[in-house]
């Protein structure tokens, strides 16, 4: 009976699936993934900075989807429009302020030491998409301010050639992509980024005592 079975077990054991899950289980324990103890130099504001980052983002994400859901004319002319357009304001101004202390802290730091280039260069791809996200996001404002903006920022913009598929003009492309396809890939970018982070750990300071905890 055992060696009938033997052959289906083969089978399972070589599917895509299984292979995956031995990957993950491989690269990314639960013990890294959901740690109880950290190193003493987790807490460096530096590192606090990063948390106020995925805070201010989680926010922007919250505000964002309510102001899209009611739109334009909802949070120009309305009480309550304007109090989730301000939460979606300062929420952003607050995601850039601690990503760039963030960013700017793990630069002076060699955070890419010991192999975590690649943790380092997702932080920092995430700031320059997060731009384009600010970009189009002060387009789809649908006031005075958005006009001048697209205005002065076409001949830019077309200057570079990439006015041919992103015209800046265009309202409902400049708001299809503030509110779809930059922030999935803003928060793919930061899911990646934190699972680099539990993966690899962080990178110790320079002067770190060995072993500490």
């Amino acid at each position: 009976m055992s060696q009938e079975a033997q052959p289906d077990a083969e089978v399972v054991t070589r599917t895509w699936t299984a292979a995956v899950r031995r990957y993950l289980e491989r690269r990314l324990p639960m013990a890294n993934l959901l740690p109880d103890r950290q190193p003493y130099y987790v807490g460096s504001w530096v590192y606090v900075f990063g948390v106020i980052t995925i805070a201010a983002l989680v926010w922007t994400l919250l505000s964002g989807v309510v102001l899209a859901f009611f739109g334009p004319q909802w949070w120009h002319q309305t009480s309550v429009g304007r109090f989730f357009n301000s939460i979606h304001f300062w929420a952003v101004q607050l995601f850039f302020v601690f990503m760039v202390l963030h960013l700017w802290g793990q630069y002076f730091a060699a955070g890419w030491r010991d192999g975590r280039a690649p943790t380092w260069m997702i932080g920092a791809v995430i700031f320059l998409v997060s731009i384009l996200a600010a970009f189009t996001g002060y387009l789809a404002q649908q006031n005075f301010d958005a006009q001048w903006i697209a205005v002065n920022a076409k001949d830019g913009i077309n200057a570079t050639g990439a006015g041919s598929f992103f015209n800046v003009l265009n309202f409902g492309q400049m708001y299809g992509l503030h509110v779809m396809l930059v922030p999935i890939a803003v928060t793919i970018l930061v899911v990646l980024h934190i699972v680099q982070v539990r993966m690899r750990g962080v990178v110790k300071p320079i002067d770190a005592r060995e072993g500490g905890r």
